[in-house]
C-alpha cells in the first residue's frame, strides 16, 4: 500500500569545501505489512441458551475419564486441570454438535476473508476440525507455553470463566509476540510495534478467540473456587472450487 503523502528526500551536494547546497526531490514510500499475525475475537451466539447443556455434557464426559489428562499430551505441562481426549466435537451430544457447526462456519468465514486474494476465484473454504477438547481447570491450575502443530487455525471458547480476572492475571490466556527480538530495544521510533512481548486475554463467558496455530500461548495460573471451563479446537482448511 503506497503512502498517500509525498515525502521529501534530502541529499547533500558539496560544490566547495566550505558550503553545502541542499537539494530536495520527491519520492514515495510503500507500506508493506510483513509477517502479520491476525487474531480474531468473536462470540458464540447460542452461548446463553446452550451453556448449561454444554457444561452438563462435559461433566458427564469428565466422570468417565480414566486420567486427568485423557489426551496423554504434554501431561507435565499441565497442572490441576482435566483434559478430554482430542475428539470432543465428534461425540454424539446435541450441544456439542451445535457448537461444532458454528466453529466450522466461523473458521470458514475467517479463512475465506484473510486468504481470498490468494485463492482461485470462486474458491470456498472447507474446514476440518482435526482435534477438539475441553479443559476444566481447578484452583491452582495452569497450562505451560505451547503452540499447536498440524493445523492452520485454532480456537478457544470460554464456556465458564470462573473467577478469572485481568487484575492479577488470574486465569488469563497469554499470547506471545512471534516477532523475536521486537522488544529488544524500544524508543519513540518503535512505538508502533507495541512490543511488550505478550498480550493477555481474560476469559469472558461466551467469547471465542481464534488465532493462527504458530502463536505461542499459555493458560496462566488460575485461582478460584469454581471451575474455569474452555473448549478448544484445531482446524485444517482446504478449498473447494
Amino acid at each position: 500500500m503506497a503512502v498517500k503523502k509525498c515525502l521529501k528526500n534530502i541529499e547533500w551536494r558539496q560544490p566547495t569545501k566550505i558550503s553545502r547546497i541542499r537539494v530536495e526531490e520527491e519520492f514515495y514510500i510503500e507500506d508493506m505489512a510483513m509477517w502479520d499475525s491476525k487474531l480474531f475475537i468473536s462470540h458464540y451466539p447460542s452461548h446463553e441458551e446452550n451453556a448449561e447443556a454444554l457444561k452438563k455434557a462435559l461433566y458427564e464426559i469428565k466422570e468417565q475419564q480414566q486420567n486427568p489428562i485423557d489426551s496423554d499430551v504434554a501431561i507435565f505441562a499441565k497442572h490441576a486441570l482435566f483434559e478430554s481426549e482430542l475428539n470432543l466435537l465428534t461425540l454424539p451430544y446435541d450441544p456439542l454438535q451445535k457448537f461444532k457447526a458454528h466453529v466450522e462456519d466461523l473458521i470458514g468465514t475467517i479463512a475465506q476473508a484473510v486468504n481470498e486474494p490468494f485463492w482461485p476465484e470462486g474458491a470456498q473454504a472447507q474446514v476440518d476440525i482435526v482435534e477438539s477438547w475441553y479443559h476444566i481447570t481447578q484452583n491452582g491450575g495452569y497450562h505451560d507455553t505451547h503452540s499447536h502443530p498440524n493445523c492452520s487455525w485454532c480456537g478457544i471458547y470460554y464456556l465458564q470463566e470462573g473467577e478469572s480476572s485481568i487484575d492479577g492475571r488470574n486465569g488469563v490466556n497469554r499470547f506471545y509476540d512471534p516477532r523475536h527480538g521486537a522488544d529488544h530495544y524500544q524508543d519513540a521510533g518503535t512505538a508502533y510495534l507495541s512490543a511488550d512481548g505478550f498480550m493477555d486475554f481474560s476469559p469472558l463467558a461466551g467469547q471465542i478467540i481464534v488465532f493462527p496455530s504458530y502463536l505461542k500461548h499459555a493458560a496462566m495460573p488460575y485461582f478460584g473456587a469454581s471451575d474455569r471451563i474452555v473448549l478448544a479446537f484445531n482446524c485444517q482448511v482446504n478449498v473447494k472450487i
